[in-house]
């Protein structure tokens, strides 16, 4: 996928997203797939942020050099209250409110709530990661098998 992004001037890419995110009626900027998500990120034209809590990204693995605000903290997922001001103080250096920020979860649920109060906060270019990190459970209750973010065999790391 990363040569679609070669191919097309970055706008038309998140052009399309917002496309789509207006047909489907979404509350922020729209959603990418993670090869999309990583062309834009390893190019340096977004910035990836990571949204699951300290926990996840330690033992199951996160993607090098992105930033990170849990959308949620803890075992029992409590919703972070200060998500919106940690991530805009995260941003500032790379442009604020109006950067081109991609929103990374487990499998894309989360990610979509925070692009979501991120929208409603004044982020712009707010995306989310469709499939996530680890993407959805299989019929087995498994992840990682059938989408996501490892499942494509994108660069992460592990603790």
């Amino acid at each position: 996928m990363s040569t679609e992004i070669a191919e097309n001037p970055l706008p038309a890419v998140l052009q399309q997203a917002r496309t789509e995110a207006v047909t489907s009626h979404l509350p922020y900027a729209g959603g990418v797939m993670p090869q999309v998500a990583w062309a834009l990120f390893s190019q340096g034209l977004a910035q990836l942020v990571d949204v699951r809590t300290t926990e996840e990204r330690h033992f199951v693995g996160h993607v090098p050099a992105t930033l990170h605000v849990p959308w949620a903290t803890g075992t029992a997922l409590s919703r972070n209250p200060r998500f919106v001001r940690e991530l805009e103080a995260k941003l500032t250096p790379h442009g604020g409110k109006d950067a081109i920020v991609l929103l990374l979860c487990r499998s894309g649920k989360r990610s979509a709530l925070a692009a979501q109060a991120a929208a409603k906060a004044g982020f712009t270019q707010v995306f989310n990661v469709f499939e996530g990190f680890e993407g959805e459970a299989d019929a087995r209750g498994q992840r990682g098998h059938g989408d996501g973010w490892r499942f494509y065999g994108l660069p992460w790391l592990q603790d």
